[in-house]
């Protein structure tokens, strides 16, 4: 059944609002999947706090100029979902690569992670990565470390100084007691 004039208003604003300005996108054709899958497929990608839509591709093709989709125009073919998020393409990723094992009809088509154009073997690259808290917290140990070095040798100073006027006072101690 044909859409109305309103209902395609209402989705290219839709695709504006969300789809078009994401800073993460991956492409996925879910042929294969019954609906009761595409459900929880939702469910996940929105506890990584992202978005699933399934789009009429058309209607996209018309919005991607001037956006940063516009070098996924020719991946818009098909049954075409979207999966997006605005700040963690690993999260998202891992979540449509697991989906993807346990339901193999679920095949990545290309993607746009950070702005940056991606090919669909390139999801499963980015899916191994390290989540954003490990990698957050790789890097905060990494700075902490010389720093945790640095005010141990400070502690240790006065210690050592100490010591050694320790042993002075004892050397001059048995100087008077010999001398």
């Amino acid at each position: 059944m044909p859409l109305s004039r309103q209902s395609k208003e209402n989705l290219v604003e839709r695709y504006q609002g969300g789809v078009t300005t994401a800073q993460n996108v991956y492409l996925v054709n879910f042929r294969g999947i019954t609906v009761p899958q595409v459900t929880e497929l939702r469910a996940r990608v929105r506890e990584s706090g992202g978005h699933y839509e399934v789009v009429k591709n058309r209607i996209v093709l018309r919005i991607l100029d001037g956006s940063s989709l516009e070098g996924l125009k020719e991946h818009f073919e098909g049954p075409t979902a979207v999966a997006f998020n605005e700040d963690d393409p690993v999260a998202l990723a891992k979540v449509l690569t697991e989906f993807a094992k346990e339901f193999p009809a679920i095949e990545f088509k290309a993607g746009l992670v950070d702005g940056q154009l991606i090919e669909a073997e390139e999801v499963k690259q980015i899916a191994a990565l390290p989540s954003r808290e490990v990698l957050i917290s790789k890097l905060l140990f990494l700075l902490q470390s010389p720093i945790t070095g640095f005010v141990r040798v400070m502690a240790a100073l006065p210690q050592q100084l100490v010591t050694v006027l320790e042993q002075v006072r004892q050397q001059k101690e048995k100087q008077k007691a010999g001398g």
